[in-house]
């Protein structure tokens, strides 16, 4: 291996795997928060179709870190399917937000 290839995959390699740790973790709260809790402002259907988008998104990170570790930081991931990602938990955020403001507001005004 030559030493280019050498930085290039260590840099792949400090980069990728907190990154994929982190949307491994984010999508397990958000599908525990989805599973446990009645979102009041969704309706059943919009709560059912995130959390499967929660849940399909989750798979692809895990096989993502899979064969980053099988392949020794061999692959890496398209720009693209970060994005989505990204944006899921984004939007997992605001769904989180917005379900902790509705339950303070339901505890002060009880």
């Amino acid at each position: 291996m030559n030493p280019s290839e050498s930085t290039e995959k260590e840099i792949l390699k400090k980069v990728l795997t907190p990154l994929l740790e982190d949307f491994d973790y984010w999508f397990s709260r958000s599908s525990s928060l989805l599973e446990s809790q009645k979102m009041g402002f969704l309706s059943v259907d919009e709560q059912e179709n995130l959390l499967q988008r929660i849940k399909n998104a989750q798979e692809e990170v895990k096989t993502s870190i899979m064969l980053f570790k099988i392949t020794d930081s061999q692959v890496g991931v398209e720009t693209k399917i970060l994005f989505s990602w990204h944006q899921l938990v984004s939007e997992c955020w605001q769904i989180a937000r917005k379900w902790r403001l509705e339950k303070t507001q339901l505890t002060t005004e009880s």
